[in-house]
């Protein structure tokens, strides 16, 4: 090929792909894209134009060892791989490569290995942990995990809600309703209930002054307020920590809102000197973004409440927190995952650190999802994330019980949960990040079709025929015994492996590795 284009190899990689299994007919192996090579090609290209340089092209190449058989697509080029060939170069590679299979592929050989910050899960302390935030938790965690599979420096944080006025109000609810036994044992669920009680109350003028002061002792660094809030803080993580080992997720820091506070000062300074910030008459900040300087658009970052200058979660500490984990961390790219409500949001974050002069801030990156709807326990609406996997468990638990073709096994609730965590991925993943979906319980622990149950059980047996085999390390393989239609489909699938991780690395959609798995 690259002798009759003239084109240096490295030019090809990436315009030949391998075909997607198809069960119905036999496919060829490779099509090389006739669009991606041609010079000055463009949509206008008319379809028949590029069947016809197909058609040349597929005519000016010749079969040899490797290749057994050249046809021409709808603007493509197939080759069919010798067999027995196909067979033995993706089982050494395979073999070769063991779990970095697809990893090392020349696709990922121009890709620079990058420093990645990743904020995600960001629960606010006493309020409920919703559904949203197990998104995040899940999608977080699955594009660092990528990013360190492909060989990036990863940084994962959880930057939680643990400041603001509510905290004043929590602490009032604590001293009336509060239980330091209770905080301990369980800080998510007592904080909440303390939350709930005190907000009933929360209309009384008394209970709200109460509230304002605390939090303004709070701002003062006033050594009780910040005590209690520190406890709330502590004992939160702590049960965080314990829950997200459950789903098999870690962080490298705990950040939040509450560390930025004094350094959002800063950037309200910075934002003054650098003539961004404006005043309206009743003193709330704003940042103009309209290209017209009309205020067509703009960001609030500062707004008064009439007794002190309140700023606003959504951009100050934001910012701060942007300008000092860049100092901190110097990273290559910073990715914000959240659900789709919050896009303005960091539209405008990412609009004023460019406005700020970082030129950084394009190297910023947004992931969206969209709504899940339905996601309920038995007993009703969903409060905590331990909700969820309790609910998860005993689920996979009754289904177990109720199987013939479960087996007798040593820990059966670590396994309802590890194969009920997979359901729940999976069915989550299965499309595209930004789409709602309506859960179902049902649907996503089915153990036939394509579910994360179906999935976990096809790994057990793959792991209990390697068992009975002996477990050894094939040395040798006689491809003879590959040539069946069956086998060369797993064959053809095994082979787009590193295009998929490829596709899911460049848009950092789960989808395409849960897609190929369930066809695999």
């Amino acid at each position: 090929l690259s002798k009759v284009l003239d084109l240096p190899p490295e030019n090809l990689i990436k315009s030949i792909s391998a075909v997607p299994v198809s069960k119905k007919r036999h496919v060829a192996d490779f099509q090389l894209s006739i669009a991606s090579v041609t010079e000055g090609s463009s949509s206008d290209c008319l379809a028949q134009d590029l069947n016809l340089q197909a058609q040349k092209l597929a005519e000016r190449l010749k079969c040899d060892a490797v290749v057994s058989e050249i046809s021409a697509g709808p603007g493509t080029v197939n080759f069919t791989i010798n067999r027995e060939l196909l067979a033995r170069t993706v089982l050494q590679q395979v073999l070769k490569d063991g779990s970095e299979y697809g990893v090392k592929s020349e696709l990922f050989s121009t890709v620079p290995r990058q420093k990645a910050v990743i904020e995600f899960s960001s629960p606010n302390i006493a309020k409920k942990f919703h559904i949203g935030h197990l998104r995040s938790t899940i999608v977080g965690n699955f594009i660092a995990n990528l990013k360190v599979a492909l060989g990036h420096e990863v940084i994962r944080i959880n930057y939680l809600g643990d400041w603001g006025m509510q905290f004043g109000l929590l602490a009032v609810g604590f001293q009336r309703f509060g239980n330091k036994d209770k905080l301990k044992s369980s800080p998510l669920q007592h904080l909440f209930e303390v939350y709930v009680q005190i907000n009933k109350a929360a209309e009384d003028e008394n209970t709200k002054k109460l509230a304002k002061d605390f939090f303004r002792k709070l701002e003062e660094h006033d050594e009780q307020p910040l005590s209690l809030w520190k406890q709330f803080r502590d004992f939160s993580i702590e049960e965080y920590i314990r829950i997200y080992k459950r789903l098999g997720v870690h962080f490298d820091e705990y950040s939040g809102e509450s560390f930025y506070q004094e350094k959002s000062q800063e950037v309200l300074k910075m934002l003054e000197d650098k003539g961004l910030l404006q005043k309206t008459v009743k003193g709330t900040g704003i940042v103009d973004l309209s290209e017209k300087k009309d205020l067509s658009s703009f960001s609030t970052v500062m707004r008064s409440d009439g007794t002190s200058l309140y700023i606003t979660r959504q951009v100050s500490p934001d910012l701060a927190a942007a300008i000092d984990r860049m100092n901190k961390h110097s990273w290559d790219t910073m990715i914000y995952v959240t659900d789709k409500s919050q896009s303005n949001h960091f539209q405008h974050l990412f609009q004023i650190l460019k406005l700020m002069g970082y030129d950084w801030a394009e190297r910023c990156q947004h992931v969206s999802f969209g709504l899940v709807q339905g996601m309920k326990t038995r007993r009703g609406e969903v409060i905590f994330l331990e909700d969820v996997l309790n609910e998860v468990r005993s689920r996979m638990l009754q289904n177990m019980a109720s199987a013939k073709t479960t087996k007798e096994i040593e820990d059966p609730m670590e396994t309802a949960e590890k194969v009920g965590l997979a359901a729940l991925i999976i069915q989550d993943f299965r499309g595209l990040l930004s789409s709602d979906y309506q859960f179902s319980w049902d649907r996503a622990l089915q153990s036939h079709g394509d579910t994360g149950v179906f999935l976990q059980y096809t790994h057990a047996r793959l792991h209990s025929l390697e068992q009975m085999h002996g477990n050894e390390q094939l040395t040798d393989v006689n491809v003879a015994c590959l040539q069946e239609p069956s086998a060369i489909s797993v064959l053809q699938h095994l082979l787009r492996y590193d295009e998929v991780l490829y596709r899911s690395s460049q848009d950092l959609q789960p989808k395409h590795i849960v897609s190929y798995l369930l066809t695999l």
